[in-house]
């Protein structure tokens, strides 16, 4: 059994307080593992009127879970306005974000989940990170290289090798060893946490047509080809450089664990558009279980209860499974 899941509830204004009530209410039906809000006890009270319980020990929410949505409380005094992200917010949802990163490593809760952050409004107050994976990971003692962002639906799962960084940028950010790095966690990763014992990697082109041969681009001969190469004589399956737009049609599909591509949404558009609201964002390469919903804060309907709950409750039951394979895996050992 394992401890009850920290769920940070992201900022206060965005949606991320009605999704994690609503993921609470939809416990049962989708037979969730026990998990715990971290954040302000206002934001929830702004959106739902539903059960809520402080409570001052993740231990102590298993027992309260069946009744009521058990909360750590992080800056209750801030008032909320759903829609309207402020200063005052962002703090709470950055404190949020280091406590329940700070449990998860303590082992005092079972997995991480997070909730969608305002990157604009905590760069507001110093936040140098592009966000929250790579905050998570800088938190957990492992290099940004070495920290996979991986994108996971019912369907397809994808990697960006490149994040969030201007896409002029993303040329001369590809080299052979960056490759490798994500090659590496991502295939480690696909083992701890989903127990595919083989993992079948296939890496995208960076350019149209993966480069014909060198006509249309030269990324894939200098950077992509040499790092499958290294993986494949490492033992690891790996295929490509392939065409990105032949890549994610079904049968394609069938033939790949994980698809890894060189920028943001060369990964993202196929993942959104076939799992919209299912994708999880979980992060591979740490010490720790990692996800969240793979979505925004959506203040635009904040407070409206049309926020939609099921990333959230994916990414809870992703992090469940993958913390439980992996406490039965260090048990086994």
């Amino acid at each position: 059994m394992i401890r009850p899941l920290a769920v940070a509830m992201g900022d206060p204004a965005g949606v991320g307080p009605e999704i994690v009530a609503k993921a609470w209410q939809g416990r049962e039906l989708h037979q969730l593992e026990p998990f715990f809000a971290v954040g302000n006890i206002r934001a929830i009270e702004a959106v739902w009127d539903g059960p809520v319980r402080v409570i001052g020990d993740p231990d102590e929410a298993r027992g309260i879970f069946g009744e009521a949505l058990p909360l750590l409380s992080v800056d209750d005094s801030s008032e909320v306005v759903p829609g309207v992200p402020d200063i005052p917010g962002a703090r709470c949802a950055l404190l949020s974000l280091e406590l329940a990163v700070g449990l998860a490593r303590s082992g005092a809760a079972g997995a991480l989940v997070t909730a969608p952050v305002s990157k604009a409004r905590l760069y507001d107050i110093g936040f140098t990170h592009p966000g929250q994976t790579e905050f998570v990971a800088e938190r957990c003692g492992v290099s940004k290289d070495n920290a996979v962002m991986m994108l996971a639906g019912p369907t397809l799962r994808v990697v960006p090798i490149t994040t969030h960084i201007p896409l002029a940028k993303v040329s001369e950010t590809l080299s052979v060893e960056l490759i490798v790095n994500k090659g590496h966690a991502t295939a480690r990763g696909l083992q701890r946490n989903f127990g595919i014992e083989k993992p079948r990697l296939a890496f995208a082109g960076f350019n149209p047509h993966a480069g014909e041969s060198g006509a249309i681009g030269t990324e894939e001969i200098d950077c992509i080809q040499p790092a499958v190469e290294i993986l494949r004589a490492e033992g690891i399956d790996a295929t490509g450089p392939f065409a990105a737009d032949t890549m994610f049609h079904p049968r394609a599909r069938a033939t790949f664990d994980a698809a890894l591509c060189p920028y943001h949404d060369q990964a993202l558009i196929p993942i959104k558009t076939l799992h919209f609201d299912e994708g999880v964002n979980i992060t591979l390469g740490l010490p720790i279980v990692r996800t969240s919903p793979d979505h925004g804060t959506a203040f635009g309907i904040a407070g409206t209860d049309q926020a939609e709950p099921g990333a959230m409750i994916a990414a809870i039951r992703l992090a469940a499974s993958a913390a439980g394979r992996r406490a039965k895996a260090s048990a086994s050992a």
